[in-house]
């Protein structure tokens, strides 16, 4: 099974490069680091934990949107953005994508394929 994520700067109709994204597994009350990686120039990150270090339960993606857009010069309201979801089919095949629409005072998400 796998996570990947993408994200795209929609004030500037383009990929979001250097985005820190640390992916996160919960454990009761607390979240445990499963991965830490950055989007490549097409603001991807292909897969955030090898396979086997991945299974059923509640996950966490945590992005630096605000060292991002500072990066850039532009004042954003958000500093990181985290996006809890659920995975329930662990198997080897399942592939889990989760993007990220960005924009220095808005953002949206969606399952993705």
């Amino acid at each position: 099974m796998t996570v990947s994520t993408h994200v795209l700067d929609t004030s500037i109709g383009r990929p979001a490069a250097s985005v820190a994204v640390a992916l996160q597994r919960q454990d009761g009350s607390s979240w445990t680091d499963v991965s830490r990686d950055m989007t490549n120039a097409d603001g991807r990150v292909a897969s955030l934990a090898p396979p086997a270090a991945l299974g059923a339960g509640v996950y966490r993606l945590t992005f630096d949107a605000g060292a991002y857009f500072a990066r850039r010069g532009v004042d954003s309201f958000y500093t990181t953005i985290a996006i809890e979801f659920v995975i329930r089919d662990a198997g080897e095949v399942a592939h889990y994508h989760v993007p990220l629409l960005l924009s220095p005072y808005g953002y949206s998400t969606y399952r993705g394929s």
